[in-house]
């Protein structure tokens, strides 16, 4: 009867298990391969070739960094940005807390995304909007995994 008992009470606990939903494999480093912007009825390509950027997705945080390949030395070119912080992953639903970023201003917001992967390709795709700064615009970013 106790092998019965314990039979019984761990058929129970296993039909209750719900099994957890598969997250995306955002974990990683993804190098930006192409951006457009929209901003009312119009589109238009945000990726410079002459930059290279990086995000850098951890379980927890992410962090980008983007450079000018010319290493500064052209003034009319150089570029430099980083940032980061915290995000939530919810299915395709991926947000994120922005905390730390070189242009102030747009720290301690929040950013929304869908984000899809096929093969080794990234796709993060949501709205940017700052209404203290003017930008509210439709990104489309496409990362490839490093």
């Amino acid at each position: 009867m106790k092998c019965f008992t314990s039979l019984l009470l761990f058929t129970a606990l296993f039909a209750c298990h719900q099994p957890a939903e598969k997250q995306l494999p955002l974990v990683g480093t993804w190098q930006l391969i192409s951006a457009t912007s929209t901003e009312k009825d119009s589109t238009y390509s945000t990726f410079e070739a002459r930059n290279k950027m990086i995000k850098i997705i951890t379980p927890t945080h992410f962090a980008f960094f983007n450079h000018d390949l010319n290493m500064g030395k052209d003034s009319t070119t150089a570029a430099y940005s980083g940032g980061g912080g915290t995000y939530t992953l919810q299915g395709d639903q991926y947000t994120e807390h922005l905390e730390y970023f070189n242009y102030r201003e747009w720290e301690g917001h929040t950013f929304d995304f869908t984000v899809t992967i096929k093969n080794d390709t990234l796709t993060q795709r949501g709205v940017e909007k700052l209404e203290k700064l003017g930008i509210d615009r439709i990104i489309e970013e496409r990362y490839k995994r490093l």
